[in-house]
């Protein structure tokens, strides 16, 4: 029977995509084709499996899901779980409807103190390890994701293959194992007090010898194979009313949380319209309700109309426009206040609410109160989702971003037959206590689609620390500097700064070293911190996207640079 998996590829493709998948720097070409293309951020091998997706006829949306499965196992389960989350926009060729999927986190119904769950994320934290902080685990922190819920809803309404099929590559990548390469060994390194905890975290992430697996030791993960074997053949109902749920609640309880099977069975993902902006011809489509991250985006996108930075001139070649552009990055980043007395405080007599902040008029009256010195209050610094995108050869496109939403497998370190749970309450307490007791969290995630006319052009996904930053340089480079997507992802990039106490009231400048000429920055006037390509990975937003020429037909995809992900495309 054919197969998506790696022992079904050529010999040249297994040991070309083994090669990038281990490599820290492998580059980021560009891939250019008529039939498909596939990009991912991280995983660079994860992209070849959704190539193969194509090949044997499926669709963009069986392209980004079997590559997501893929992606979950090569990382451990650090950074993306089966368990967590995801969020997705799809374009229909043949319909011409655009929708938006949220498959976010449902608060748990017997959480009735969510601002006493312990925990959070060390914001002064300069480096993994000083952010994973000394707080004690707690089941609190967990609550119920909607990954492998969202993974099903998308592929009964848009898959084309059958849905155990798009399991191949990651059960048998789980099975037969791999070669731990640098990344996943500094994930283990740094976490594995944490990992040892537990005697089922244990037992996948350290040796019969009792140390970590360590870089280039064979990495199995069987429990999580046969998890995925029986998701693909009873559907997502195992993970969520089956013998997992059961497993994954008394884990938790275990641990003094509070989640329950009716948590599980109760959660279902949804669809509902995206939230679109106009811009320069342009229709931006993004993340429909209930979303933080559109809205959020397109504040940015309007405040940096109201700085006129179309107007001045490209960051990369004026040093007003670079200094508009962080204002414009910074504040929209940071507007995750404790409560909304403390978000109107920060900015007197600004309506902050939701639905004003998607107007261009509030973004007006924010600029003039930037411009003016009010203070800046930063995200603080995580690590914790990946992101495919696809287009097929009937010309629909798919833009998926999943994540754990905590810093590597969390504090907790909970793992359930493979699968990690993570502690994303650990740090989002205000969010949860603010969000009804069994219903979705407003999601952070940035994804969409760029069309003109109704037809798409381009369908995008960011991650990372500084995801916010990299999608509106993204989205300015493309629809206001008339951009590709390859020229887009290569442009130079002003980074998310980190502040000691979390704010940033004196602005500062955090950029790749050699991007901006050193004489464009001295122009500034600002405190510049410059930092090596080796550590950009760490330091900044990864954007992926692939374009389709609309006069031409040609398919083109990129990955970011300074990451392991890969673009690839059928001719």
């Amino acid at each position: 029977m054919t197969t998506l998996a790696p022992s079904a590829w050529s010999d040249a493709d297994r040991e070309r995509f083994w090669s990038i998948q281990q490599a820290a720097l492998p580059g980021n070409p560009s891939a250019t084709g008529t039939r498909g293309a596939v990009s991912t951020a991280l995983n660079g091998l994860a992209a070849r499996v959704g190539e193969e997706a194509l090949r044997q006829g499926g669709s963009a949306v069986d392209a980004v899901m079997s590559a997501a499965l893929a992606q979950i196992v090569l990382g451990g389960g650090a950074v993306i779980s089966a368990f967590g989350i995801l969020a997705l926009m799809h374009h229909d060729a043949a319909s011409g409807e655009t929708t938006s999927l949220n498959a976010g986190w449902n608060t748990v119904r017997g959480e009735t103190d969510a601002l006493s769950i312990p925990g959070k994320i060390n914001p002064a934290g300069d480096g993994m390890a000083n952010m994973i902080g000394d707080s004690e685990p707690s089941g609190r922190t967990a609550m119920v994701g909607g990954f492998m819920r969202g993974l099903e809803a998308a592929h009964r309404r848009y898959g084309k293959l059958r849905f155990a099929r798009l399991f191949d590559a990651a059960i048998e990548l789980a099975e037969d194992g791999f070669t731990v390469p640098p990344g996943l060994a500094r994930y283990i390194d740094v976490r594995k007090d944490d990992l040892a905890r537990l005697p089922e975290t244990r037992a996948v992430f350290f040796k019969a010898d009792g140390r970590p697996y360590g870089e280039g030791d064979k990495f199995r993960q069987p429990a999580l194979a046969e998890t995925l074997r029986r998701v693909a053949s009873e559907g997502a109902d195992y993970m969520y009313t089956g013998a997992w749920a059961a497993r994954c609640v008394e884990a938790v309880q275990r641990d003094g949380g509070k989640m329950t099977l009716e948590d599980l069975a109760a959660y279902q993902p949804i669809w509902s319209d995206p939230v679109t902006i106009e811009r320069q011809g342009y229709t931006l489509a993004l993340l429909g309700e209930p979303c933080e991250g559109s809205v959020n985006l397109i504040e940015s996108l309007n405040l940096t109309e109201a700085a006129g930075i179309r107007e001045i001139g490209h960051w990369s070649t004026s040093a007003e426009s670079l200094v508009c552009l962080a204002k414009c990055c910074a504040a929209m980043g940071g507007m995750r206040y404790d409560s909304p007395e403390e978000q109107q405080a920060a900015f007197p007599g600004i309506d902050m609410s939701r639905t004003s902040r998607l107007t261009r008029d509030h973004a007006a009256a924010l600029w003039s109160r930037l411009e003016e010195g009010s203070p800046i209050r930063l995200i603080p610094r995580g690590t914790h989702s990946d992101v495919v995108v696809a287009i097929d050869a009937d010309g629909n496109m798919a833009a998926l971003c999943h994540s754990i939403n905590c810093l590597i497998w969390g504090k907790t370190a909970i793992v359930v037959d493979g699968v990690s749970v993570g502690d994303p309450a650990s740090y989002m307490q205000s969010m949860v206590a603010a969000t009804p007791p069994g219903t979705q969290l407003p999601n952070p995630i940035e994804v969409g689609l760029v069309l003109k006319d109704g037809r798409p052009e381009i369908a995008w996904s960011s991650m990372g620390v500084g995801l916010h930053y990299q999608t509106t340089q993204s989205l300015l480079n493309v629809i206001d500097f008339g951009m590709t997507v390859e020229q887009a992802a290569n442009a130079p990039r002003l980074l998310l700064p980190i502040s000691p106490d979390g704010s940033q009231r004196e602005l500062t400048l955090r950029v790749i070293d050699g991007e901006f000429p050193s004489e464009l920055l001295d122009a500034t006037g600002v405190e510049i911190k410059a930092i090596s390509p080796a550590e950009a990975r760490f330091a900044q937003g990864l954007w992926v996207a692939v374009q389709r020429d609309p006069d031409t037909g040609m398919l083109s995809a990129i990955s970011p640079s300074y990451t392991n992900g890969q673009a690839t495309a059928i001719a």
